[in-house]
């Protein structure tokens, strides 16, 4: 969810700036690389709509790039070997462990170990350029860390949270290769090295990203100048949490966008909500298009405040959607669920009295629907013949003694319509209900459960015209047995 909403703040910023948007897989971390997880986020991205300039490209193609960079910074002496056990910077980090969590309740500085490394490393800079492979190959397989310089701070400014400083004694001499592991012919790069890297090579001007790498930019910021390279415009976007204020995890729903792309979510709705989630235009507006969207969107409306993922206003844009986008807009995505549900019929397809009536009838549903599926399940008897009556819906409105009588009633009178339309069906079906002295109410609601099988539904006599007489007649005949069984089952035992 949060890495859908900063892939959303990129494509909005440089497609209403006119700038690229490069969709880049940072993968060389063998052991959390999976490419299924990567084809599920590209799945996510062109579902929303969110199409790239350039890409996908895969750091994991790129180790050369990489190992060009750390001879460059061995050479002059921004990096240097460091022969400590893997467990030591598995993390990146030489501090000692806790150090975060106690500096930060103490609101002290943190207080960082350096490497001993550090100093027996300092002759690597002299002389040629050290190569990166030679840095792999050797029998105590370094890693390479980045020379902090001390005694001097770190400043950037982010477009969210404005100037930021730092004391480079607190930024750990962090790791940039990592030794080679059992069967890696070199180590593999960090994500500080190969993001700053890859900035660096594809001339990126704006890195958006979470708060929670607000950390980690004092790092990229020294390895940008170590590399004599510009560095970009930073925006730090608030974390999503979840009701109760911590970070969302699965513990609140579900946190993966295709999770919701499966349940019926329109991408245009969901797109709409995860912008305002740490993004304001400037008033109450909440409806905006694409479009829209896009004329409005800048990194000066983005919140310093975490946001908060609401399911029920997730639920209520998805609604806005469903009922106010133009019907044309709508009609593909309904057809796609029929067809997925298996009640698609081709004549809906083609323009004419089909593709006319889909659309009526898709209009009809609309304002009773909350998410996509709600046509094909729901709304099945509109769309097929084959569907269920409600029990419930039985229960409450076939339970009358009356109720079988008026219905094959109402059968024979609606069979004589000559004109089949809104008027006339009331008419017919309150003449009927005078005569047999009951409240109109009574044979609505009974002929709704006969007609479409459920208690709520789009208004009965708009309902019956979508239908047509021949379908409409045809149902409530058919019911007539399930209904009289209804009334039985509702009946009082007979006393013994």
């Amino acid at each position: 969810m949060g890495g859908a909403r900063t892939a959303l703040f990129n494509w909005l910023f440089a497609r209403s700036t006119g700038g690229v948007f490069i969709l880049r897989v940072e993968d060389t971390d063998a052991e959390r690389n999976r490419p299924e997880l990567v084809e599920g986020i590209l799945e996510s991205l062109k579902w929303l709509g969110l199409d790239w300039d350039e890409g996908p490209i895969h750091q994991s193609s790129r180790l050369a790039l990489y190992a060009a960079a750390v001879e460059k910074l061995l050479a002059s002496g921004a990096a240097y070997l460091c022969n400590c056990p893997l467990e030591k910077y598995a993390g990146g980090d030489a501090a000692e462990p806790g150090d975060d969590a106690a500096a930060a309740a103490k609101n002290a500085p943190r207080r960082v170990v350096r490497c001993s490394c550090r100093e027996r490393g300092a002759t690597v800079a002299t002389g040629a350029a050290v190569s990166a492979s030679a840095v792999v190959s050797t029998s105590e397989s370094p890693a390479v860390r980045f020379r902090v310089p001390l005694g001097v701070t770190t400043q950037f400014d982010d477009a969210v949270f404005g100037p930021r400083e730092i004391s480079n004694d607190e930024i750990e001499d962090f790791v940039l290769l990592r030794s080679p592991r059992a069967g890696q012919q070199q180590g593999l790069p960090t994500y500080q090295l190969a993001a700053v890297v890859d900035d660096v090579d594809m001339r990126i001007t704006h890195v958006i990203r979470g708060a929670d790498h607000l950390s980690n930019t004092p790092k990229q910021v020294l390895l940008y100048r170590a590399l004599g390279a510009a560095v970009p415009v930073f925006a730090h976007v608030p974390l999503i949490l979840g009701p109760d204020r911590t970070r969302l995890s699965k513990r609140h729903g579900a946190t993966s966008v295709g999770s919701y792309r499966d349940e019926g979510f329109l991408p245009e709705a969901f797109a709409n909500f995860l912008a305002l989630l740490g993004w304001s235009p400037g008033d109450d507006s909440e409806f905006l298009r694409r479009a829209e969207l896009l004329s409005r969107f800048s990194l000066a409306g983005v919140s310093r405040t975490n946001a908060v993922f609401d399911r029920p206003k997730l639920e209520w844009f998805n609604q806005q959607y469903l009922q106010k986008l133009p019907i044309d807009e709508l009609l593909p995505a309904v057809e796609a669920g029929l067809r997925s549900a298996g009640i698609w019929r081709g004549d809906w397809a083609a323009s004419g009295a089909g593709r006319e009536w889909f659309a009526h009838t898709v209009d009809l549903l609309r304002p009773r629907t909350r998410l996509l599926p709600n046509f094909a399940h729901w709304g099945r008897a509109f769309f097929s013949d084959d569907f269920e009556y409600d029990p419930a819906a039985c229960a409450k409105f076939w339970k009358d003694h009356r109720v079988p009588g008026l219905l094959a009633h109402l059968t024979d009178d609606l069979s004589l319509l000559k004109e089949w339309n809104h008027d006339a069906c009331d008419a017919a079906l309150r003449s009927r209900a005078e005569r047999q002295g009951v409240k109109a109410g009574l044979l609505i609601n009974a002929a709704r459960v006969s007609i479409v099988g459920q208690a709520v539904a789009p208004p009965l006599f708009e309902t019956m015209v979508v239908l047509g007489q021949p379908r409409t007649v045809d149902r409530l005949r058919k019911s007539l047995p399930a209904a009289t069984a209804s009334v039985a089952a509702a009946a009082p035992p007979a006393a013994p």
